[in-house]
């Protein structure tokens, strides 16, 4: 089954730029980065030299004679006589960079001389770029690629852009959805929820149409990230790593959610897991959310380091941590609004960072006002309130009236099991628009 994916645009709009450089597609796990370069060099060249340093690692002394581009060439061809080197016409594809991080460094040599396109891919959770003797600075392009988001989870079960962009126009004319729009849409972002975004998952669901073997596949990827902490997690404590990160749903079902390191060991002090968190950020695996000091722009400069919420980089994967019973409430209620509604936050959260931004929430020291994530458009600062149970609104509410304590802020976003609606003060989106929030506030 063909799964379109958001960085195929991205190929081919990379190789078509006359200047392009060589390409670093980073990522977590099993996103799909070799699935979808792959696709593309099959069909965009006439040879593809793919290079997979862990189901190859003969390849890995390629480099032995150094960097330069005939070099390698010719080291490959010893190892591979039959492959073909047609310039223009040929990429270099090498996979698992983690496995040999050596292979960044030729990208300024493959660069300056413009006869062969490349492209590396890697887990970020194995990359470390202190491995790397040169990085290439200036000679490559970076593309970080995540999971599945929902628009891509919709193109897999069929919808196309048209049918989206009505969904756009709609919320930039706040126009409600009709009752058949409503229920079939959050039914399909139920299943996404469940799902995730993991292409290898959404793949057996699409085949099976139900969720068998999902919970499974789930787990299984869960035990391969333990595995590779133990694996990658060089310079600290990989206990301490695989235990931060085991801890999240815990902190999740909390009533505040802000994860507490003092608190997931007897005598654990903030101390011992310096690198920690940073390393789980840094391998793509969660989402870090920190804490405003003030609610004012700009966002970056006024964040508290050490107050902060985590969540998993994809939902799927928090669903699949969680136990048996709410596995079954899950599916067969579609019970979403069990477990403190950390289950809304963390499709929030994801759906935020798969549109570029970075996350930050606001609790004043009262903790008499509380939003769960804060975004900006062009010149104001956006309070956006994550409701599980379409309660109440007042610290929204609150935010936006205090013009005294919080001038940057002129108007809300309320995300729920809502229709699309706007009061004077915020607008109303169900949960599965949050893919549109970007487009929809840069029309603001």
């Amino acid at each position: 089954m063909d799964i379109r994916r958001k960085i195929d645009d991205f190929l081919v709009e990379w190789k078509k730029r006359e200047d392009h450089k060589p390409l670093i597609v980073k990522g977590a796990r099993q996103i799909g980065k070799t699935f979808s370069v792959l696709r593309f060099a099959k069909s965009a060249y006439d040879d593809v030299v793919e290079i997979n340093f862990v189901l190859q690692p003969q390849y890995k002394t390629i480099f032995d004679d150094g960097f330069e581009v005939d070099s390698i060439l010719k080291n490959i061809s010893l190892i591979a006589p039959n492959v073909k080197f047609n310039p223009g016409k040929t990429l270099l594809f090498f996979d698992e960079l983690q496995q040999q991080p050596a292979a960044a460094t030729c990208l300024k040599s493959f660069c300056i001389d413009g006869r062969f396109d490349v492209i590396c891919s890697g887990s970020l959770m194995g990359i470390s770029y202190n491995e790397i003797e040169s990085n290439s600075v200036g000679y490559k392009e970076d593309y970080d690629m995540r999971s599945m988001d929902f628009e891509e989870f919709l193109w897999a079960k069929g919808y196309n852009d048209q049918q989206i962009n009505k969904l756009l126009e709609k919320m930039q004319l706040v126009m409600p959805l009709s009752t058949t729009e409503m229920s079939v849409l959050s039914s399909v972002f139920m299943d996404y929820v469940i799902v995730g975004g993991m292409p290898a998952i959404v793949r057996t669901y699409l085949e099976n149409k139900n969720f068998s073997d999902v919970l499974e596949m789930q787990r299984q990827l869960l035990r391969d990230y333990d595995e590779d902490i133990t694996k990658y997690a060089v310079g600290l404590d990989k206990a301490k790593v695989r235990n931060v990160y085991n801890h999240i749903p815990v902190f999740l079902a909390q009533s505040n959610k802000k994860y507490q390191i003092s608190k997931i060991a007897r005598n654990a002090r903030n101390r011992e897991y310096v690198g920690t968190v940073d390393w789980l950020n840094d391998a793509g695996v969660v989402n870090i959310c920190y804490c405003m000091g003030e609610p004012s722009l700009p966002l970056k400069g006024n964040y508290q380091y050490n107050n902060y919420k985590l969540y998993y980089h994809d939902t799927g994967l928090l669903i699949g941590a969680l136990d048996e019973e709410a596995q079954r409430d899950f599916r067969e209620h579609r019970n979403f609004n069990t477990y403190k509604g950390a289950i809304y936050e963390n499709i929030v959260a994801e759906t935020l960072v798969k549109q570029g931004y970075a996350l930050y929430f606001f609790r004043n020291e009262k903790s008499t006002v509380e939003i769960d994530f804060l975004v900006r458009d062009r010149i104001s600062l956006i309070p956006v309130e994550v409701k599980a149970q379409n309660g109440a609104t007042a610290s929204l509410n609150k935010m936006i009236d205090d013009n005294e304590h919080y001038p940057d802020i002129k108007y809300g976003i309320k995300l729920c099991n809502q229709n699309i609606g706007f009061n004077g003060k915020f607008y109303t989106f169900p949960y599965f628009l949050t893919f549109l929030l970007k487009r929809f506030l840069a029309t603001k």
